[in-house]
């Protein structure tokens, strides 16, 4: 699944031209992708909410369609971000598949909107986000009902890029087995694994992986499209793209991006390692600013407690006990993981 127009618009503040989202829309058509992702980053309607996108959803999803060829178009959605009406007129736009997402404690708000999303003629996917929040097993129980509500594939996915490959294969394998679905993953960067957790996943039998050209996403990126096709016939699994091909639309249109991540910075270590969502780093930064202390430590220690939405009060707890402590200095506790969480 090609996401370089949902995922990589956070590199971006959601800001692609038209003219750039059909040009690329229709280069990956061409290309041979068969599933392509377009809308805000934060999914349908959340530019209401959100840093708003220079597209409208609608808008977006005419340009994709009329470029799509034979690929199929879709967008991500989150319930509360996103309203059965959203779902509703991205139908009516033409759109093909819609992929519904929440944090894995909230998977059972997701299924109205699944049902609802199978019953407008939708293909219909989900995602756990921060699926290393819970053991496989406990993703399993929750991907039960899903499916029986209409999800044709759930996806592992690995929002801080911290997991590893035998972690991720392992999440794969427990979904392929007690699942009549498809089973995909979704992996960022931050650790540079990305590439080598999404073959981890093919190899244990997803048949689905997130990808963005020249990796372009939010925080440490994404697996990188031109890479990974590479990387999958190398392997064994030949997708029938060629990878130069769509090496050339990069080079077009995401190269120059001036937000274009190369490498892995300190804070993206931080977040790979301690398994922190970048989506919070604003509200544990401001905390410890007013606690006086620096906030690389406060993550690390906040992750110690919640990993899939640490709340204000948390944070605040945690800055508390760290300023009491006097002089904090920057480390990686050794007792940080135990087991996947």
């Amino acid at each position: 699944m090609e996401c370089t127009i949902r995922d990589g618009g956070y590199a971006i503040d959601f800001q692609w031209p038209p003219d750039e989202i059909e040009q690329i829309v229709r280069g990956l058509a061409e290309a041979g992708f068969e599933y392509i992702e377009v809308g805000h980053g934060l999914g349908l309607g959340a530019s209401r909410t959100f840093t708003p996108a220079r597209c409208s959803d609608e808008e977006m999803a005419a340009l994709a369609v009329a470029a799509r060829g034979s690929a199929k178009i879709g967008a991500f959605f989150i319930p509360g971000v996103g309203t059965a009406d959203d779902l509703r007129r991205f139908r009516d736009a033409g759109a093909d598949f819609v992929r519904v997402g929440t944090d894995v404690s909230k998977s059972q708000s997701s299924l109205e909107f699944v049902d609802l999303a199978a019953s407008l003629g939708f293909q219909v996917f989900y995602n756990f986000m921060k699926s290393y929040a819970e053991q496989p097993f406990e993703l399993l129980q929750r991907a039960i009902p899903i499916v029986e509500h209409g999800a044709t594939t759930v996806s592992v996915v690995d929002s801080a890029g911290g997991m590893l490959p035998s972690q991720v294969a392992a999440y794969v394998e427990v979904l392929k087995a007690g699942l009549d679905a498809e089973v995909g993953f979704h992996g960022h960067n931050n650790l540079l694994l990305a590439n080598a957790n999404s073959l981890a996943a093919v190899q244990a039998g997803a048949s689905v992986i997130d990808t963005t050209l020249l990796g372009i996403g939010r925080g440490g990126g994404n697996a990188q499209t031109e890479t990974m096709l590479v990387v999958l016939e190398k392997a064994g699994y030949p997708t029938g793209i060629n990878p130069l091909q769509v090496a050339k639309l990069a080079e077009q249109f995401v190269s120059a991006k001036p937000t274009r991540l190369k490498g892995a910075n300190e804070l993206e270590l931080i977040y790979g390692f301690a398994l922190f969502h970048s989506g919070f780093t604003k509200r544990v930064q401001d905390v410890a600013a007013a606690y006086g202390i620096p906030y690389q430590e406060l993550i690390l220690e906040v992750s110690r407690y919640a990993k899939e939405h640490p709340s204000q009060a948390l944070i605040e707890e945690v800055a508390s006990q760290l300023q009491r402590r006097g002089r904090v200095e920057i480390h990686f506790p050794k007792f940080f993981h135990k087991g996947w969480n």
